[in-house]
């Protein structure tokens, strides 16, 4: 299983790029980059186009970095979710919550 997180920059967005499945086992990987990455960047952006599976421990991990980018007024961005991701971010209806865009610019 191909997992990994790559971390990169875009003007004042930090980017990380998330590949592979997000479960249980994996997903409190996700939750300390999100976290770390809001505290190095001023914006963050995280690309889901390579994720295959989402489960319920890998949205919470979002949704946390959600929360705690709004309460420093961070932007936090979904780019690119892959259809898989999109559907369960619907069904939870958090595609309601977050701000989910196919590009930056």
């Amino acid at each position: 299983m191909d997992r990994g997180i790559v971390e990169s920059k875009h003007g004042v967005f930090g980017i990380l790029d998330v590949r592979g499945e997000v479960d249980l086992s994996w997903s409190q990987e996700l939750r300390g980059a999100v976290l770390k990455a809001l505290q190095q960047h001023d914006a963050l952006a995280v690309r889901l186009a390579a994720v295959d599976y989402i489960d319920s421990s890998g949205i919470a991990a979002l949704v946390e970095g959600f929360q705690q980018a709004r309460g420093k007024q961070q932007p936090f961005i979904l780019l690119t979710p892959s259809p898989s991701v999109r559907a369960v971010l619907e069904l939870a209806r958090l595609d309601r919550v977050f701000q989910i865009r196919e590009h930056l610019d």
